[in-house]
């Protein structure tokens, strides 16, 4: 589901001949509403915008569906909004229709209906819409409202990327990275991917960067990459800070600083990241550009190993084994072996056997009844 912020929709031209007899036309009050809500003078705005609406002004709906979606000038309220954006829709209104398959596919204001949403979105598509064709392309992508079709897609993704939408560019740069309904082509990924990053698309700056991180449809260059990746992370991506921050820890691209490279784990760290997370655990386990802390190193390892980071887990188990940061504890470090080894750790595997051969049975057992429960947090 892709929804950006929410304006109000029509610029009108108006000539210098017309101007006198504006002021009694109902695309002049709509000028002066718009005027009016750009200003923040929401009052005016709703005062011109009703009974436009009322008397059957489809730019009006739509406008007055707006602001009841975003709540200026009234109380937000999506049964309202939905209830305008369909009178507009239903004259043929492309953003109407737009806004009206989103609460569909939101669920906001009526029952939440995949396939009235992407009904809603193809009639916009139809006409033109960029934001109704990446948003059916997402449906057709995910299978939702409509069979999973990846070609279809693609064509969706398209049009809307033709436009310059820079969603719709790094959707088509994924299609292309992955082969869903195209052939896989590197270079076309990170063409698309390049279109979106240049308008300032946090996460085709990311996926671009990934590839010339690892060489995939332009030559590798770490320091593009950062470059990249660096764009990504002031816009507070964390994906993108996490990389940036392994840059820095390897020296890649860029000076090897590792109190950069904490850093940036940090920020990726304090949004979720797992992998930064698990990497921040390291950097306190090691010492290496922050004080050495292994009761902070098991901290930030145990966020990571709770969402199933799997090297996260295998150095948890190994901080659980030799008692630093936490009590040392058999039970646990097998536990956390075992789930790492599951999910493909061969040195969790490794260090899980030689370990069990130094615990008691009811150590053993309780550590693989700790596994059996455990469940991601």
């Amino acid at each position: 589901m892709i929804r950006r912020g929410l304006t109000i929709s029509i610029v009108l031209t108006i000539s210098a001949a017309a101007a006198p007899v504006l002021a009694q036309t109902p695309e002049a009050d709509i000028a002066t509403a718009h005027a009016a809500f750009d200003r923040g003078d929401y009052a005016t705005a709703l005062r011109l915008f009703r009974p436009l609406a009322e008397g059957g002004n489809p730019y009006a709906q739509l406008d007055l569906g707006i602001m009841y979606e975003i709540g200026h000038g009234v109380p937000q309220d999506y049964a309202q909004a939905a209830s305008w954006y369909r009178k507009a829709a239903d004259q043929g209104v492309a953003q109407a229709q737009t806004h009206l398959g989103y609460l569909c596919e939101s669920g906001h204001g009526v029952p939440q209906d995949y396939a009235q949403a992407a009904g809603w979105y193809r009639k916009a598509a139809d006409q033109g819409d960029a934001t109704a064709q990446l948003d059916l392309g997402v449906m057709y992508a995910d299978g939702r409202g409509v069979p999973q079709d990846y070609a279809q897609a693609v064509s969706s993704f398209r049009k809307a990327a033709d436009q310059g939408d820079a969603d719709a560019q790094a959707y088509l740069g994924m299609m292309y990275t992955i082969g869903h309904g195209v052939p896989q082509d590197y270079a076309q990924a990170a063409s698309w991917f390049r279109k979106a990053a240049d308008q300032g698309d946090a996460t085709a700056q990311l996926d671009l960067g990934v590839m010339y991180e690892i060489g995939h449809g332009v030559p590798q260059d770490y320091a593009q990459a950062a470059g990249w990746y660096r764009k990504a992370a002031d816009q507070g991506n964390a994906a993108a800070q996490s990389n940036l921050g392994s840059l820095y820890e390897s020296g890649k691209g860029v000076p090897q600083d590792y109190a950069q490279a904490a850093g940036w784990y940090r920020r990726a760290a304090d949004q979720g990241n797992a992998a930064a997370q698990a990497e921040l655990g390291v950097m306190y386990a090691d010492g290496h550009g922050v004080p050495q802390d292994y009761a902070q190193a098991a901290s930030w390892l145990l966020k990571a190993a709770d969402q199933g980071n799997a090297a996260a887990q295998a150095n948890l188990g190994v901080l659980y084994e030799s008692g630093k940061g936490v009590p040392q504890d058999y039970a646990q470090a097998h536990m956390w072996y075992s789930l790492a080894a599951a999910r493909g750790n061969v040195d969790a595997t490794t260090r899980r056997d030689v370990l069990a051969a130094k615990m008691t049975p009811a150590q053993l057992a309780e550590a693989q009844r700790l596994a059996r429960e455990w469940k991601p947090q």
